[in-house]
């Protein structure tokens, strides 16, 4: 705001001049008009201000004995403040405030002056409709940055379920790949099974139409012949024996890829915590095995994955956001491989907290680069191949349990990332992003 809002607070008062008497002034601060103010005008033939004479001032006069005798008979300029506070109906609100609140003084007993551009008086200005001017600034100015705010909050939480959906995405992708390996090879089997097994179904038959001319009265012995020669036929291309081992390995290679998809599923189910609630008291390598499986397929061609998981005590924590935690620093761990590496993954405790190590021996980031890692929208991928947020939720998810995530990194040689969960948590946890 402007000097509109200065002159909405200028009061126009008839200056005094220097001549006036000061017995003159005090009557007329008596007046209906003068009593909203602490002091009145004096300005020059020029039309610049002289001073102020302060009704305080007055009071401190007329109280005295015989004070009206003395003093009322002698001119204003006797009495007045000639260095009163002087603001320019050009000056903004904020620039006014700062200026007459760096020069007033307490209790307040004057009133400021204000000149226009030429420095000729217009009026007076009053310090307590100024600071109302300027609390009411101050009121839109917080309406406006609460509108903002909220706004703010609705697009930071779009865009944090829109990497939510991306690493979902992602998962999908890799769960569903995992998925095709044993599926493959399970179909395949049963494609296998299908091709031997036919053999034994004509085996079967052959030898049913044999007993059935065997028990017949009237079965002459051509007809048990060829029966027979049947039956010997169908016995040597089924060869039961052979086909013994080959059924029990296609059974043994089924079952184990059933087991994996079942080990997947469960994998996910525990990965999601989806049955689950919001907080409880998990075993965190728990939460290392099952992002380990549902990261598997991002990562087995670029690195070895070695864990050295250690006794941890049970901790209250919301699994399905330590598991997203866990699945960002380990994608970003095989991204960071130029070549086939290695991701070290450990877990210790100690009394005062939990401890999880995810370190890799890739490209490693350089320091610049490590201060802004937890920033908001920063990466260094090119575009369309990150939002620059996985760090910045995972940040925020670690602080929201009360812990800690520290990075150390050297170019060339990997990087380490430290997660602590306190022990002595709140029993609440707060809702992360």
């Amino acid at each position: 705001m402007s000097s509109s809002a200065l002159v909405r607070l200028l009061k126009s008062l008839d200056p005094l001049s220097p001549e006036v008497s000061i017995g003159d002034v005090a009557d007329r601060l008596l007046t209906a008009e003068h009593k909203a103010f602490l002091s009145l005008p004096v300005v020059g033939s020029d039309g610049r201000p002289l001073g102020l004479v302060s009704r305080s001032r007055l009071q401190d006069i007329f109280m005295q004995r015989f004070g009206r005798d003395l003093w009322g008979r002698r001119p204003v300029a006797d009495v007045m403040n000639p260095e009163p506070l002087i603001v320019s109906l050009e000056t903004g609100l904020e620039e006014a405030a700062r200026q007459i609140t760096g020069k007033l003084q307490y209790p307040i007993t004057e009133d400021f002056v204000l000149v226009d551009r030429d420095g000729r008086y217009r009026g007076l200005g009053t310090v307590l409709d100024l600071l109302k001017a300027m609390e009411d600034r101050i009121a839109q100015r917080n309406r406006v940055l609460r509108k903002a705010l909220v706004e703010l909050k609705e697009s930071q939480t779009q865009l944090v379920q829109s990497e939510k959906m991306a690493s979902l995405g992602q998962m999908v992708a890799g769960v569903a790949h995992e998925l095709n390996t044993p599926l493959g090879y399970v179909k395949n089997n049963v494609q296998l099974l299908r091709e031997l097994t036919g053999p034994l179904f004509e085996l079967a038959e052959a030898q049913s139409r044999l007993a059935e001319y065997l028990s017949a009265p009237d079965a002459d012995e051509e007809r048990l012949a060829t029966a027979l020669e049947n039956a010997a036929r169908a016995r040597e291309r089924a060869s039961p024996e052979s086909l013994a081992d080959d059924l029990g390995q296609l059974f043994d290679d089924t079952l184990y890829g059933l087991g994996q998809i079942g080990e997947l599923v469960v994998g996910l189910k525990d990965f999601a915590r989806l049955d689950r609630a919001m907080s409880e008291e998990v075993d965190l390598n728990d939460c290392i095995r099952s992002t380990l499986v549902i990261a598997r397929n991002g990562i087995k061609d670029k690195a070895e994955v070695v864990t050295q998981l250690g006794d941890l005590p049970r901790i209250a924590c919301a699994p399905s956001q330590i598991n997203q935690v866990l699945l960002n620093l380990l994608n970003n761990a095989a991204q960071a491989m130029e070549g086939f590496g290695r991701i070290q993954v450990r877990s210790w405790a100690d009394r005062q907290a939990l401890y999880v190590s995810v370190q890799d021996n890739g490209c490693g980031i350089p320091p610049e680069v490590q201060k802004r890692i937890f920033d908001p929208f920063f990466t260094t991928k090119p575009v369309g191949k990150g939002t620059g947020l996985g760090l910045s939720i995972s940040f925020k998810i670690i602080q929201d349990h009360g812990g800690s995530i520290r990075v150390a990194s050297e170019v060339g040689r990997g990087t380490r990332f430290l997660i602590s969960l306190p022990l002595g948590q709140a029993t609440t946890l707060q809702r992360s992003a």
